[in-house]
Parts: C-alpha cells; structure tokens; sequence
C-alpha cells in the first residue's frame, strides 16, 4: 500500500497521479502495488506523519487489500515508522528504504556493495529500536562485568558502530584507488553521462560507443559505472562514462557513499545531462538531478543539457517549451540515432573551449616536455635557438595539461591563435 503527502515545500511533481514515481521505485524492488492512499498537508503530525483520522483510512484500506507492508513516498522518523507499525498493524517502510533496498540487489562491483552497505547501516543505526524486540537485560557476569551489563541495543549500536568506522576505511582504500585510475586519464577528453533514473543514459551510450550496456526500462537498471571509448568524427577518441542515475530525495547516506562510483563524473571535463524529453515531469527531474550534482560539487562543471528520447515525444509543445527554457540543449533520440550529429557537434564545441594556444619555452635536450607536447598537443612552429640552446614552441593544447608541462625549465605564454600552415592542416585532416 503506497502513502505520499504533499507538503509546501514538497509538492507532487504529477499532480494527476502523486504515487507514479514511488509506484516505479515499488515495482523496481519487485513488490506488487495493491492500493495507495495521499493527502495533502500544511506540516506533518509529528506522531504519525499523517493524520489520525487519515491513519484510521490507511487501516481499513490494509485490510482490505490484505497489504502486508505500507510504503510511504516520504521519508519517516524511526518514532513515526514505531507509531504507524502499532497502529497499522504491518510493516512500515519509507522512500529512503526502498531505494536502499533496490541499490543493494542492483550492487555489482566491489565498491558499490561496501557502498550500500554503509549507506544502510548509517540509514538504520537511530532506527535500531525499532528493529530489534529482544531489549532485556544481558544475564551474565565475572570479574569486571558485574552489575546490570549492556543492553542488547547497546550492544547493537556498538557493533553497527564498529562495522560503519570499518567499511569507511575500506572505502577510504577504494576512494583512492579510484581517484588514481581517474586521474591516470587527465590527458584523455572524459565525458560523463548523468541525469535522472530511466532517462535513456545507457541506451544512449550503447548508441554512440556500441558498447553493449544493460538497457531496461527500470528505475535504477544501471548502479555500476561504465566507461568506453567514443569515437567522434573530426575529432577522435573520448572517453564516455555512464554513471548511476538519481531521482528527487536521493537518501544523503547514498550520495555520501557513493563517491567512488560517481568518481568519474566528479573529474569529468564535460557532463552530458540526459533528461527524458518525453516525460511531463522533465523540468522537475532536471532540477533533481541540479540539486545532486550540488551536493556532489559537480554543478559548475561544464554541462551541456541533452534532451533524449524524443521518437517517445507525442506532443511537440513539449519538446518545444524545453528548447526555449535551454536553448543550449541538444536533442537526440538514443534508440534511432536522431540528433547524434548535433550532440557530436556540441560535445566538440564545448571541448574546444578548454583548448588554448601557448608560447612553451624549455631546454632543447628537454625531451620529456617535446614528447609531450607531439603527443598531447597540435604544434604547428617549433623554432631553436643556437644562442641560448632552446626551443621555442607554439602550439594548441588543452588548458588542463599545462600543468604537466610546468617547472623551472619550462615559461609558457598564452598567445593569440595563429592559422596552422598547409601541412598541419593535412596533417589533422589526415588523422
């Protein structure tokens, strides 16, 4: 039985059908729906959430429907989840712990297991009295344990404890690893695709890479990240990532948590924000999505809005009001390949904004800066000079590789673009 409260601050973002999205998480997580109840209020009871009188409604429609758990579309204090078990008389579970709950049977990877299973432990640790029953008085004693003892709560508290400061050293490991295979790819051109669960991210992926992801139309289908290579045309090799998608209310343990996951957006040079252009609610998930990427300190990223799906889009005003609220936006479709072009087109326009044209002074036995640069960078002069045994080269390279290049034998000055003789223009053309 699914419950959603509308609050001021918390507004049905369907007003035609408030549970749509619980509904999706629901099923997601395999149970089957059998009824739902909603209400709107001005703040909640602080005992129950809902009502009494709304509570007294819940009751009759469980038994019912012979529901044998309630949902709600909120999240609950562990006294109101105490509160409604006694008096609904079934097992109590809020949003938070459904998406707990489909994240840990969605787990692939190592990091993503230790990942949820912090998330949860960190979720459940102030919930524990409600989950244990057994509270009596440890019987026991000795030397140096008389008197009344622990509480088995206690107890329990101490060791969900321990295992928390447990799994955050070993994300710790994990985190770092991540950061290091990450960064190994600074000199690669890293995009990465984010947006709200079920938006076509994988699909569009499998459409630009070939990459033979899982695709499913289903909340949360893809946990683990994925990267690939992407080849665009007249430009070459990117390295695209797929990454877990979010949804509104996202459990802060989760984002947390999940920081080596998500690793791969964080250091991204560009985010592809995937929204489903199809769906009424599209406005709501792309601030969704804004809100997470804040809390992950991605949102000033370069980010450019793709709007996918648009073979599902049956009202074209849709289409069209999105466009004028982002003009920047591309949209594609992910299944029949509409619009990649374009999408190419812009990934390239934004890349090429990190670009710059330098002046690289060094040694001219400095052979690891000249490698560099012939692999790394478009250089179109190189000119030696006898008197003071140097080399100087112009060039046009990412700006955030200059840092590779810097060092007390090295004096680089930004220039204004000059235009490439014939040769290096063959020379692109040709690669």
């Amino acid at each position: 039985m699914l419950v959603s409260v509308a609050l001021p601050d918390r507004p049905w973002p369907n007003e035609a059908d408030p549970c749509e999205e619980i509904r999706g998480l629901v099923e997601s997580a395999g149970a089957a729906v059998v009824g739902q109840l909603t209400q709107k209020r001005h703040d909640v009871q602080l005992a129950t959430y809902i009502g009494t009188g709304k509570v007294e409604e819940l009751h009759a429609l469980v038994e019912a429907a012979d529901a044998d758990v309630v949902i709600f579309d909120n999240d609950l204090s562990p006294a109101q989840g105490r509160n409604l078990e006694k008096a609904l008389g079934v097992k109590v579970l809020d949003r938070s712990e459904v998406i707990l709950d489909i994240f840990a049977g969605r787990a692939r990877t190592v990091e993503a297991r230790l990942e949820v299973e912090l998330a949860q432990l960190e979720y459940s640790l102030p919930r524990l009295k409600q989950m244990w029953s057994h509270l009596s008085r440890q019987k026991g004693g000795g030397i140096g344990l008389r008197g009344p003892g622990e509480t088995q709560l206690e107890t329990d508290r101490r060791l969900v404890g321990n295992r928390i400061r447990d799994l955050k050293h070993k994300l710790g490991e994990v985190l770092a690893r991540k950061e290091r295979e990450v960064k190994s790819r600074a000199a690669e051109h890293t995009v990465s695709l984010v947006g709200y669960t079920n938006a076509g991210k994988s699909q569009l992926m499998n459409t630009l890479t070939k990459a033979g992801v899982y695709v499913k139309n289903q909340l949360f289908s893809t946990l683990d990240t994925r990267t690939r290579q992407w080849r665009i045309r007249d430009w070459g090799r990117v390295l695209l990532s797929d990454t877990v998608g979010f949804v509104r209310d996202l459990p802060h343990h989760l984002v947390g948590s999940f920081k080596a996951t998500l690793a791969e957006a964080r250091h991204a040079k560009l985010l592809l924000h995937v929204v489903d252009a199809s769906s009424p609610q599209a406005e709501d998930h792309i601030r969704a999505v804004n809100a997470v990427l804040k809390e992950l300190e991605c949102f000033d990223k370069p980010t450019l809005l793709v709007l996918n799906k648009i073979d599902r889009v049956t009202d074209r005003s849709l289409l069209t009001v999105l466009e004028a609220h982002h003009p920047r936006a591309v949209a594609v479709s992910g299944l029949t390949g509409e619009g990649v072009a374009a999408l190419e087109d812009a990934v390239m326009e934004s890349l090429a904004s990190e670009f710059a044209d330098a002046e690289i002074v060094t040694d001219a036995g400095n052979g690891r800066v000249l490698a560099f640069l012939n692999a790394h960078a478009e250089v179109y002069r190189q000119e030696f000079r006898d008197e003071s045994n140097e080399v100087v080269v112009r060039c046009h390279l990412p700006k955030h590789l200059l840092h590779h290049i810097a060092g007390d034998r090295v004096q680089v000055r930004f220039v204004d673009r000059e235009v490439p003789p014939p040769e290096v223009e063959e020379r692109r053309e040709a690669v």
